[in-house]
């Protein structure tokens, strides 16, 4: 395991084959020393400089099961960011529950069958909880597009 006391970055990518040059390694270096909010800050800042986002959406609903230690970073992400988050949820799985089941698993990929199908049939069921507006409202017209009726809250 790598020794906690090592500040440099370089040894600890050592045994992984990778050199990092002395530029990487120094904001490598700069990074490891920021708190969490400034690293939310930071992620945030990147994201709209260069035009991408995260896919933390998609595991979102994994993340709202796994109990209330995910829910403090979620918290100070949304306070850093100052974003509006919107949960969706299902009403009715509709006629088509095989387009509807390839669409949750579109929208989380961490579903199975067996559950995407539950999904379906034991509605109301929240599908994306804290999530981002837009990529609430973007699986939501996925489902509806598939023939699900959604709620967007």
């Amino acid at each position: 395991m790598t020794d906690k006391k090592e500040p440099s970055s370089a040894k600890a990518t050592e045994g992984e084959g990778k050199k990092l040059s002395k530029k990487v390694e120094s904001l490598v270096d700069e990074v490891a020393k920021l708190s969490v909010m400034e690293l939310s800050e930071l992620v945030n800042a990147l994201q709209e400089k260069l035009g991408v986002t995260a896919q933390a959406p998609m595991a979102a609903p994994a993340s709202a099961t796994s109990g209330s230690g995910e829910a403090q970073p979620a918290e100070a992400a949304q306070q850093g960011s100052g974003a509006a988050t919107q949960t969706l949820v299902m009403t009715n799985g509709g006629a088509n529950k095989i387009a509807v089941i390839k669409a949750l698993r579109e929208i989380n990929q961490n579903l199975g069958l067996k559950e995407a199908k539950d999904m379906t049939e034991n509605v109301p069921v929240e599908i994306l909880k804290d999530a981002k507006a837009e990529d609430a409202k973007v699986a939501a017209e996925k489902l509806k597009t598939a023939g699900a009726t959604v709620e967007l809250k």
